[in-house]
């Protein structure tokens, strides 16, 4: 078999390891799966298990000598990252080994950002290129317009606008990639904690705000965007099913998200539960 037959798969947690796992055998591609102790699901296992194109082996964050040692031994030069490691994984639970180390004392900036292009480059220089984390998922990337049965109404479209330019601006500092909005202010911004924490968030302090009988409009608008020169080979923005039940629980009515630069992990259950609840969601064109 080829190298360009091969894949090394770093996988973090969530689904999103196993819709690439999925799409990259339906290709016809053997994936190796470098699986983190500390966030990927133990399923990988019984997938592994059943499929002779699939070969998984667990290291710790911070293994990156062990990491490239081992794409290197089943003879990988393509790899991918899938699935999320928590922020506060990377920057509180990680010991680095003698490699990551040296890369850590070298970086100007210490963002999740800086770290990963660090990563990359050491793994360009092993002979292993990091690609895209949306290669063999582009049919799941969110096509531009109203994806619901409801489009965002007039007011929710004032908070699109204004919620864009205040989670791109946000997002370009690498702080996080979401704000959720209700009646143009802010109501809470994604830091480390997550996007679906931080619409629960937004949620509680809306009721606060309405036992304290405050003006405000119960409305509440998400509005998710890539970082300005967002790497896809890293950290793309990703919608689930559990970021559109949270936003339920939060009452929150309308998501917009960006076209071409989003992913959609089962869209049609998505596309239900919005339905059912009249949650407008709407992929928007940069620029727009």
């Amino acid at each position: 078999m080829s190298n360009e037959q091969k894949l090394g798969l770093i996988a973090g947690n969530g689904r999103f390891p196993f819709l690439l796992l999925d799409a990259a055998r339906a290709a016809g591609v053997e994936v190796s799966v470098a699986a983190i102790k500390e966030e990927t699901d133990p399923e990988i296992e019984r997938r592994a298990a059943e499929d002779a194109g699939v070969h998984v082996e667990w290291l710790s964050l911070g293994e990156l000598s062990k990491l490239i040692e081992y794409f290197q031994r089943r003879g990988v030069s393509r790899a991918t990252m899938a699935g999320q490691v928590k922020h506060k994984q990377i920057f509180s639970s990680i010991r680095p080994d003698w490699r990551l180390a040296k890369l850590l004392l070298n970086l100007r900036t210490r963002n999740t950002d800086m770290l990963l292009g660090a990563v990359a480059k050491v793994l360009a220089d092993e002979g292993i290129e990091l690609i895209s984390s949306t290669a063999y998922l582009e049919p799941l990337l969110a096509t531009a317009g109203v994806l619901t049965k409801r489009g965002p109404d007039e007011e929710e479209l004032k908070d699109i606008e204004y919620g864009l330019s205040v989670a791109r601006g946000v997002a370009g500092f690498d702080i996080g990639q979401t704000v959720v909005v209700a009646a143009q202010a802010c109501v809470a911004v994604e830091a480390m904690e997550g996007t679906d924490a931080a619409v629960a968030r937004a949620g509680a302090l809306m009721e606060t705000l309405e036992d304290e009988a405050s003006t405000l409009e119960r409305k509440l608008t998400v509005v998710k965007v890539a970082k300005p020169k967002q790497d896809l080979r890293f950290d793309v923005p990703v919608i689930g099913v559990p970021t559109i039940e949270g936003m339920v629980r939060a009452r929150a009515t309308c998501l917009a998200i960006e076209a071409g630069r989003t992913l959609l992990f089962d869209k049609t259950q998505i596309f239900e539960i919005a339905d059912a609840a009249g949650i407008a969601i709407i992929a928007v064109v940069r620029g727009e």
